[in-house]
């Protein structure tokens, strides 16, 4: 895109413009060069073809290594064979003492004497006159030429012991002399075997070599591919859930992998393992998250409808109140004084509700406890006092010790705890119904009991019973309104204490039980 803006006419504009230019070229080039850094130039290996290369190479190397170190020692083992062989027919040329006599050259001494193929000879009887001759590999004696002669003569002179010479188109011959009356006799044999043995062992070898790594290739891809299964399901395992939605509405993770790819006995399985337990605590979580939701959607739609029929009831005496004030009625006075009063138990009761969601919000996190000494058979003797006054129609009977349970806790909070479960006693329960508190000590925990012989609770009700505005009583009548947050706030104190409050029910037996660990006294502010 080109600037159509004018150019300043100074040259420090011009400067601004063409570093700007530069700056903005450089930043528009910037994210591709990361991009092309971010992208591999080639597709890496797999791990399947880096272990076979691994493998196979190391495997490769080992064998070349051994093909080498065993045609040296073999070839050594050879070349010594030849050097005694060579040795030995250097001590026997006595038999040639008569024919050299007879002046015969090494050709006809080697067709008068046939010997070995490879066998070489060379004579020499006087300066100048020398021969020598080869038996070849079909057993035939072939003579040397003088250049050959010649070349062997310059090869051996000054040199003593085993020599090694390369004839011309005859091959390399291991070679001794021995001189005796004047001449000079050197004898060898060819090399030729020991080359053609190491030839035939090294293409061995190598065939089964290029057999064994073909064959080991092959394995190790099978070995390895099987093995790296579990590896695979793994991914596909992964890949399928990132595919899933997880994030709204009711969510359960089925994938898993197999179980016998999950074996947590081998390393690789133990990954398998690893993730269907992530997956399962995945599935748990969205399960719970799932349940928080729709509980605290409940828990909205509860409170909304607590908090609405106060609202409406102080808006309809307003609206009343305002309605005789403006029409002048005589008993204007008189309406607007009951609507007052009407707002004012509205509004208490709203307060009450806002009142019992901060509690429980804070007993959530943690707050509002103020630990101390607490005697829990005062406490039970004290909430029983308060009831009764309330409750003349039930008989209330105390079952306590002689000597006090002493716990550490929040006595405010303990007491609610005992005048919610009395409250819900007396309030769901008919005239007449005994209700019996009792305090007792078993082992570690101090017992609070409250006992009824009412009607019951329905056994489908038992386990939403401390919910949050659970009031679905079927079995007891209820004779008075309420938010039906006692049970969830008595459940949540506790709870708080590091204690448990649990309820079982049939007709004529109903009994909560609150069970608190009796440690020694040690305040804590919390």
């Amino acid at each position: 895109m080109t600037d159509e803006r004018t150019p300043e006419p100074t040259t420090m504009g011009a400067t601004d413009a063409s570093t700007g230019a530069r700056a903005q070229a450089e930043a528009s080039a910037a994210p591709v060069e990361d991009t092309e850094d971010a992208l591999p130039r080639r597709a890496p290996w797999t791990l399947q073809r880096k272990l076979i290369v691994t493998v196979v190479g190391i495997t490769s190397f080992i064998m070349v290594l051994v093909a080498v170190a065993t045609s040296a020692i073999l070839g050594q083992v050879l070349e010594q064979q030849l050097d005694a062989e060579v040795k030995a027919e250097q001590q026997s040329v006595n038999y040639m003492r008569p024919l050299l006599a007879n002046g015969l050259t090494a050709e006809q001494i080697l067709e008068e004497q046939p010997r070995q193929p490879g066998y070489f000879l060379a004579v020499q009887s006087l300066p100048g006159d020398a021969s020598a001759a080869v038996v070849d590999q079909n057993g035939e004696v072939v003579a040397l030429t003088d250049d050959q002669i010649a070349e062997i003569s310059g090869s051996v002179q000054g040199q003593r012991g085993q020599l090694v010479v390369t004839i011309d188109d005859l091959g390399t011959y291991r070679i001794e002399g021995v001189s005796f009356g004047g001449t000079t006799i050197i004898v060898g044999l060819s090399r030729a075997g020991i080359t053609e043995t190491l030839t035939r062992m090294l293409i061995t070898i190598g065939l089964l070599t290029a057999g064994g790594l073909l064959l080991l290739a092959v394995a190790t891809a099978w070995t390895i591919r099987r093995g790296l299964a579990p590896l695979r399901a793994v991914a596909d395992t992964a890949a399928r859930v990132s595919a899933l939605q997880l994030d709204q509405g009711e969510v359960s993770i089925a994938e898993r992998v197999p179980v016998r790819q999950a074996d947590p006995r081998t390393e690789v399985g133990r990954v398998g393992a690893a993730l269907n337990t992530l997956l399962d605590h995945v599935d748990e979580s969205l399960t719970a998250r799932q349940r928080n939701e729709e509980r605290m959607r409940s828990f909205v739609a509860d409170a909304s409808h607590e908090l609405r029929t106060p609202l409406a009831s102080i808006r309809g005496y307003s609206e009343l109140s305002l309605t005789a004030l403006s029409r002048g009625q005589a008993t204007a006075l008189e309406t607007t004084e009951a609507s007052l009063e009407r707002i004012q138990a509205q509004s208490l009761r709203m307060t009450s509700l806002v009142e019992d969601l901060l509690l429980l919000a804070r007993l959530d996190e943690g707050q509002e406890l103020v630990y101390g000494t607490v005697d829990l058979t005062r406490l039970a003797i004290d909430a029983v006092g308060d009831v009764t006054p309330t409750g003349p129609d039930h008989e209330w009977v105390l079952e306590v010790g002689d000597e006090p349970v002493l716990i550490a806790g929040d006595a405010g909070r303990l007491h609610q705890v005992a005048a919610n479960l009395l409250a819900n006693a007396r309030t769901h329960t008919p005239a007449g119904t005994t209700v019996t508190v009792s305090v007792s000590r078993n082992g570690k925990d101090a017992i609070l009991r409250v006992h009824d012989d009412g009607p019951g609770i329905d056994p489908s009700l038992e386990d939403e019973l401390f919910e949050r505005f659970s009031r679905a009583d079927r079995s007891r009548a209820r004779q008075t309104g309420g938010t039906g947050l006692g049970l969830s706030i008595a459940r949540a104190i506790v709870d708080a204490h590091g204690g448990s409050i649990r309820v079982a029910s049939k007709p004529g037996d109903t009994t909560f039980e609150v069970r608190l660990p009796a440690r020694p006294a040690d305040p804590v502010a919390n």
